[in-house]
């Protein structure tokens, strides 16, 4: 049941470009802070992939964290950004990248 948190290339890079415009030089997090399951995460790659494969559980590694979720206020405040692109409209565009890859096209 642990959690992670995925941010999509273009946004991460968005946030990127704005860090170096910016004058600020203190740490900021770049990252969605909308947390997800391992397992849905897992399922939703299943459902739109129309895979047949099934999940399985082990045992959580002993240095894995439980959640991982990044404070992205001091991004909004100074930065004025936040993830834009949801993360099943990433995973379509990742699906579909790698079946055009897989293609050779």
């Amino acid at each position: 049941m642990q959690t992670r948190s995925f941010c999509h290339a273009i946004d991460l890079v968005d946030g990127l470009i704005r860090l170096m415009a910016s004058a600020d030089k203190r740490p900021v997090n770049l990252g969605n802070p909308e947390q997800i399951t391992i397992r849905t995460s897992a399922q939703k790659i299943i459902t739109q992939t129309a895979s047949l494969s099934t999940t399985t559980h082990h045992p959580l590694p002993l240095d894995d964290p439980r959640q991982r979720c990044p404070d992205i206020s001091r991004a909004a405040q100074v930065l004025r950004w936040a993830p834009t692109v949801p993360l099943d409209q990433g995973l379509a565009q990742t699906i579909l990248w790698f079946k055009m890859q897989l293609a050779g096209t």
